[in-house]
């Protein structure tokens, strides 16, 4: 024993001294690259800043008897910000001509563009160390001068002695992790070696091949187990906001993490469906979030959609297989069609699905309806569904992806035919709190189809939340709140949000679009508008989530309030129609027809109505053109998973103008902070948002929009799939490894 204890410290001298100087290299080492990234940051934050001011700063040189006071104004605001100490203006001639009160006042421009050059643009102050950025004010005029933005760096050095205090923690967490291996191996070596030596003695002989005894094996399984996930669990805390998230992208973290995996997409709705009409077949792509959202996903992973083929020319597309390459002219993934009768339709889509599970989970005032036939109906669907999932697998660990509340019942199918899938569930619509659930007479089969799923998805963590405490309340489940893991029959499920976007426009899109004042002649022309009058858009499906009668109301309100919109304001309201075959929305769809027609009645006169209903589906293009066309956009709806109509208008406003006022119910309210958000039940708050909309000045409507489209950007389509498929990557992983130490168990009994 005592030999085994110096050999131990033997080793583990070195390595403590070994990990000591690696700590003292790698803390300066970290010093400099936080700098860095710091550095960078500001920088691109002061541009942005510099951007915003551009107008303003461009009024002032106009007019500078009445501009310069605004103008100073504004630096002092600017100034407030907790992380800018001062803000000036340098001219062309190189002079300061206008200053926030803490800019130093020996500070030349000249010298200020030096120092923002130099390569640690730092500038110390009584007050401590700032960072020197220099931006040029470029207009169409031309360059007018430069900003010049000092930032305080303080919160710099505190990220900084918080970034060496958790690298040392990590060093001398690896560091004791190593030593406790260490130790462990040398005493159950120790032991080996003795066990075989009294079996020599008591003459049991030695041809029993070396092996860890089992009780050994069971603490380090367990405990590499716990590692494994807490590592997965830290990754997933850590990722960071990328900006360059691209199909590219996509494909590579296909390739490096799936190893080009088989990826299968189940929806009800089809990417593209194949009508026929008197001049032949055309295909057309409806009008559907879910479909905005993954068509781009498809074409940047290859693979599979396997969907309801609902098109009147479909089955003439079709192989023999069913399937059709897409999209038409150049195809990138295969679209696999199911074909449902219309009983089948009837009792799963518009029955269980629309008049069951959507009022039952977007709580909107509807009672939902539960039929026997409408289940069986459901459950049948999603048999037929998850054998299509089994035919297309060309291996037996696809990675299966499952879209939305048509296909509650698939995960727990598709895991029977498929046990080794990884089965990511995405819930695109709100998930109800346990009370509300509780209304669904088969409550207990959805919640164990779902959890048939290895990753289960929403928009936001509260949906996570309630579906937790639904299972809580209704299974008999381990669930692990810090990991956010539920564990049923031996199955393991991560519930994890994943907010879905939008494809953001490329560049060579960008540049096809009509410009704003075209796509604003157009609209006014088509609807009538005299010249000057201000619109806002409103683009949804007939429904009664979508708070479009909220909308309406509030319409009718400003015109009451503020009769100085009466003849100047309209709204234009594209509402495609939908499941015109229940009876709940045709009343609603009536209704609709009736309050738009009363307040045209009300506040309308000749050659003006406040209000245009556009009752009629409309293709992306010319719902692009309504959103560059309107001064403002209202989403208003009364409870929504994302919302992706407010994601689409923020794209589409590359002139940084207009104002989007946004439902404080729609999950889009939490990340686009910089709307004008409301509640749409408040009737006067509606009203009194949209007013601030149309009054709101040009300079504060490109600092919010610059923001928005920032955010949307930056967190497109492409970053939500990236997120989902790099969780299903590692969680393919883990399942690996655990299988493998589950396999070395068993060989060890």
């Amino acid at each position: 024993m005592l030999n085994t204890l110096r050999l131990q410290l033997r080793f583990l001298v070195p390595l403590a001294i070994a990990l000591l100087v690696a700590a003292a290299l790698a803390v300066p080492l970290m010093d400099q690259l936080t700098l860095r990234w710091f550095s960078r940051d500001l920088n691109l934050r002061g541009a942005a800043l510099s951007s915003a001011l551009s107008d303003s700063i461009e009024r002032a040189l106009d007019d500078p008897a009445h501009q310069t006071s605004a103008l100073q104004s504004v630096f002092d605001r600017t100034a407030r910000d907790e992380r800018l100490v001062a803000i000036a203006l340098c001219g062309t001639d190189g002079l300061v001509l206008l200053a926030s009160a803490a800019f130093p006042p020996d500070l030349t421009c000249s010298r200020a563009k030096e120092l923002a050059g130099a390569g640690h643009p730092t500038l110390l102050l009584a007050s401590g160390g700032v960072h020197v950025a220099w931006h040029e004010v470029i207009t169409e005029r031309g360059r007018l001068g430069a900003t010049v933005l000092l930032h305080d760096l303080r919160f710099i050095e505190l990220r900084s002695r918080d970034t060496q205090f958790y690298l040392i923690a990590l060093i001398a967490g690896l560091g004791f992790v190593i030593a406790l291996i260490t130790v462990v191996v040398a005493q159950i070596s120790w032991r080996g070696w003795v066990q075989g030596a009294r079996a020599v003695m008591r003459g049991e002989g030695l041809v029993r091949p070396w092996s860890i005894p089992t009780p050994e094996v069971v603490p380090v399984a367990t405990e590499l187990r716990s590692r494994l996930r807490d590592l997965e669990d830290d990754y997933r805390r850590a990722i960071r906001a990328d900006l360059d998230w691209t199909p590219d992208r996509l494909r590579a973290l296909l390739r490096s993490q799936l190893h080009g995996d088989d990826v299968i997409v189940v929806s009800n709705r089809e990417p593209y469906l194949h009508e026929r009409e008197a001049g032949g077949v055309v295909v057309r792509q409806p009008a559907s979030g879910l479909v905005t959202a993954l068509e781009p996903v498809m074409r940047a992973c290859s693979g599979t959609w396997i969907a309801h083929g609902s098109g009147s020319a479909d089955r003439d597309t079709v192989d023999e297989r069913d399937g059709v390459a897409v999209p038409p002219g150049d195809p990138r993934y295969r679209l696999r069609r199911v074909w449902l009768t219309e009983a089948e339709e009837r009792g799963y889509y518009y029955g269980f699905a629309n008049e069951g599970m959507w009022p039952l989970c977007h709580v909107a005032h509807v009672r939902p309806v539960f039929r026997e036939s409408d289940w069986e109906a459901y459950r049948l669907v999603n048999e037929r569904f998850a054998d299509a999932v089994a035919s297309e697998a060309r291996t037996e660990d696809p990675v299966v992806l499952i879209q939305d509340y048509h296909f509650a019942l698939l995960p727990a199918m598709v895991r029977k035919r498929l046990p080794k899938a990884t089965i990511l569930t995405f819930w695109h619509i709100p998930w109800p709190n346990p009370e509300s659930f509780g209304i669904c007479p088969w409550r207990r089969e959805i919640l164990q189809g779902l959890l048939g799923s290895s990753i289960l998805g929403f928009h936001t963590r509260y949906h996570c939340k309630n579906f937790i405490e639904t299972v809580d309340r209704y299974l008999e489940a381990r669930i692990e709140h810090e990991h956010s893991t539920i564990s049923v029959g031996g199955l393991e499920t991560l519930v994890e949000s994943y907010p879905i976007s939008i494809a953001w426009p490329s560049e060579a899109e960008s540049r096809a679009w009509a410009p704003v004042d075209v796509c604003r002649a157009k609209v006014f022309e088509r609807l009538g508008l005299a010249p000057g009058q201000r619109i806002a858009v409103g683009v949804d499906r007939f429904d009664y989530t979508k708070g479009i009668v909220e909308r309406l109301n509030a319409v009718e309100r400003l015109l009451e309030k503020y009769p100085e919109w009466v003849g100047v304001f309209s709204l234009a309201q594209i509402a495609a129609p939908t499941r015109s075959s229940l009876e709940e929305y045709r009343s609603f769809q009536a209704r609709i027809m009736a309050l738009a027609e009363h307040i045209n009645q009300r506040f309308g006169r000749p050659g003006y109505r406040p209000i245009h209903l556009l009752a009629e589906h409309h293709d992306h293009a010319a719902v692009n053109e309504f959103y560059r066309a309107a001064d403002v956009c209202l989403v208003t709806s009364l409870h929504d998973g994302m919302n992706l109509v407010s994601k689409e208008f923020v794209a589409a406003r590359d002139d940084e103008q207009g104002v989007l006022v946004l439902s404080r119910f729609a999950g889009a309210a939490r990340e686009l902070r910089e709307a004008l958000i409301v509640n749409p039940y408040h009737v006067e708050e509606t009203a009194d948002a949209l007013h601030r909309a149309l009054k709101m000045p040009a300079a504060e409507q490109r600092e919010r929009m610059a923001s928005l489209r920032a955010v949307v950007s930056e967190f497109n389509v492409y970053r939500w799939a990236g997120q989902m498929l790099g969780d299903a990557a590692r969680w393919r992983l883990r399942e690996r490894i655990e299988s493998r130490v589950e396999r070395f168990r068993i060989d060890e009994r």
